[in-house]
């Protein structure tokens, strides 16, 4: 991955990019098409045939679906087809070994347990996909004419591997009357530059403190418990929200405008306002295509209770084909409906400060469920956040913090909207260009300094 992402930064964005502006622009969704499918199948070629398989069934899809628009029978078996086929090769490749697991807890039964390679991103682009035939059913987006222009929408390299989840209807004109200017392009420098260095400079460092800290846990004490699962918190904040700025950094150089997929998310007051500010994609997702569509609070309370819970419970299931991640979706439900019905009349009363605290505790505990798959070590570790006879604060912890102090101020601050606030003062002073230019010259050298020693650094929404 070291290698790989120098090579990226290096050799196959400029590339890319001089190659793209070199291109007529009548050829430029052609060249992306199969420059995206160099960098999906750049470590494991055979990946590109499933893309191109989900490509030609949804292609096909929203054609059959907008061809038989007024007989309202065919249009909607052809719409449920192509849905049953995507969510049909997610679930064989993401949760065989899970229903395997599950079914083998039954008594007398031991079937092999099938584990099958989860292919990079087939999350984001399934769903992309599905989005897409569904808003053609709709009449909510225009039928694609051109199967190139819906590859290069699917297989769009900068949020292709890691969302975020773009949907057809916000790109359908992009795709072929987008306007490249070199407005766009600075912008997309910088929005790059801030990315990269979230995940190189921030992300990684935390988690090798994460990494470490996790490894006593045992002798952590409560404070040291508390210190490394919001380190990991934080860490895959800059992890996720660092690959979000660079792919839209990446769309704005190529002339793509995505939407925003994180808003500062930690400063929110209820745990409602966090989903609205984290994974904004992920979320409108599941709200357009799963949670309207099952009533949503049109139906009464209960019906609304229920949809929640589905709705969440398929959201922990996305994330992953393991017990802890439907644990935190059905812990994130219930939040919710709690908040919304119960605990949102006392929320309105209290400080400011008060509701930053429940969220933030509620919050950092979810996160918790995120990062132990293991339900024994889960649940050894939700004990010692609140068991005090392991002491306050390890010696060994103790020190991993103090010795991490400073990226922990760093990382508190950036969380916040006050540098984007600070910016926002000074970006019309006349020498701002040389201050850019310096912070991405800066944030380069660093960044590639820091891969060229580090050991692998995934992004975590890889997995996903």
């Amino acid at each position: 991955m070291v290698f790989s992402s120098l090579v990226f930064l290096f050799a196959y964005l400029p590339f890319t990019l001089l190659a793209y502006y070199l291109v007529p622009r009548g050829g430029r969704n052609i060249f992306l098409f199969f420059i995206n499918l160099l960098f999906y199948g750049w470590g494991e070629p055979t990946l590109v045939l499933l893309m191109l398989l989900n490509i030609v069934i949804n292609y096909a899809g929203g054609f059959l679906v907008d061809k038989y628009r007024s007989n309202e029978k065919k249009k909607k078996l052809y719409l449920i087809l192509t849905c049953v086929i995507d969510i049909g090769i997610l679930g064989l490749f993401k949760y065989t070994g899970m229903i395997c697991e599950t079914v083998n807890l039954l008594p007398f039964i031991n079937i092999p347990t099938i584990e099958i390679s989860l292919p990079i991103g087939i999350s984001f682009y399934t769903f992309q996909t599905m989005s897409y035939v569904i808003d053609v059913y709709r009449d909510d987006a225009p039928v694609s004419k051109s199967f190139i222009n819906f590859g290069t929408y699917v297989a769009l390299f900068p949020q292709l591997i890691a969302g975020p989840i773009v949907r057809y209807r916000d790109v359908a004109y992009q795709l072929t009357h987008r306007k490249e200017t070199m407005e766009k392009f600075t912008k997309g420098v910088l929005l790059f530059m801030v990315g990269l260095g979230k995940k190189v400079i921030i992300a990684n460092p935390l988690g090798t403190f994460v990494t470490q800290i996790f490894a006593t846990t045992d002798s952590n004490g409560v404070l040291g418990s508390w210190v490394g699962i919001i380190a990991f918190s934080m860490q895959i904040y800059f992890d996720f929200s660092g690959y979000s700025d660079m792919a839209c950094g990446l769309g704005n150089m190529l002339g793509f405008e995505f939407l925003k997929n994180f808003n500062y998310p930690f400063i929110s007051k209820s745990i409602s306002e966090f989903w609205r500010r984290w994974h904004i994609s992920l979320s409108t997702w599941f709200k357009e295509y799963v949670y309207i569509p099952l009533g949503g609070n049109r139906k009464g309370i209960k019906r609304q209770i229920i949809n929640l819970l589905i709705v969440w419970g398929l959201t922990g299931l996305w994330h992953g084909a393991a017990y802890n991640f439907l644990l935190w979706g059905f812990y994130y439900g219930i939040l919710l409906i709690l908040e919304k019905f119960v605990l949102q009349r006392f929320l309105e009363k209290m400080p400011a400060v008060v509701q930053h605290i429940y969220t933030l505790f509620f919050v950092i505990i979810g996160f918790g469920l995120f990062y132990f798959t293991d339900m024994s070590e889960l649940g050894a570790f939700m004990c010692s956040l609140f068991d005090f006879s392991q002491g306050l604060f390890g010696a060994q912890a103790l020190t991993l913090f103090l010795q991490n102090l400073p990226l922990f101020l760093a990382a508190a601050f950036a969380c916040t909207p006050l540098s984007s606030k600070l910016y926002a003062r000074v970006q019309d002073f006349g020498g701002m260009w040389l201050l850019q230019t310096a912070f991405c010259l800066v944030v380069l050298f660093i960044s590639t300094s820091s891969l060229a020693k580090q050991s692998y650094n995934p992004f975590l929404y890889f997995r996903f």
